[in-house]
């Protein structure tokens, strides 16, 4: 198979799907390499394709905007606490597309999550624990915005009171 085909192979089973493909998966079902398939995916965002990598693989954008609202908010909590506020947005109903933090040289860096099940909160958690790196609101004394996706207005109240209850909902 030659890359064109590839790539075009590549978006349609990102169109099919219902949830991120890894890279992995990707190459496996092509029969390449993952490097080959992070590659390709570099290649489909340079010719202008929308596509976002989150820690469980590639989405279309056009598929994650389609669903619900959309809002920002602001929260600020120890490292430790990054897993129970995880889990009061998604028992509400509310999906953590990803977390913003404002750096002082580079601007707002974004890191995409779309954490939306307890089991992606799960996964998440682990990746921290093993990870050599950061999270990202450890840049910016635990304050970090997130982009959050519901499908009912009541869902985010609901997470922000509990988060407010909590001590996590930033309040200047």
């Amino acid at each position: 198979m030659d890359g064109a085909t590839r790539r075009e192979n590549i978006l349609a089973a990102l169109k099919q799907a219902d949830k991120a493909i890894s890279a992995s998966k990707l190459a496996e079902s092509l029969g390449v390499s993952r490097q080959i398939i992070v590659g390709d995916i570099a290649l489909l965002r340079a010719a202008g394709e929308a596509i976002v990598a989150t820690a469980r693989g590639y989405r279309l954008q056009a598929l994650l905007d389609e669903a619900g609202h959309v809002s920002k908010l602001a929260v600020q909590h120890r490292p430790e606490q990054t897993e129970e506020e995880l889990r009061i947005f998604v028992a509400c109903g509310v999906e953590v597309v990803d977390v913003i933090v404002e750096h002082e040289i580079y601007g707002e860096i974004t890191g995409n999550l779309q954490i939306q099940t307890d089991q992606d909160v799960t996964d998440f958690i682990n990746k921290t624990k093993h990870a050599e790196a950061r999270l990202l609101s450890d840049l910016t004394n635990g304050v970090h915005l997130h982009t959050l996706r519901y499908t009912d207005p009541a869902a985010l109240e609901k997470a922000k009171q509990q988060l407010a209850e909590k001590g996590m909902l930033y309040q200047n």
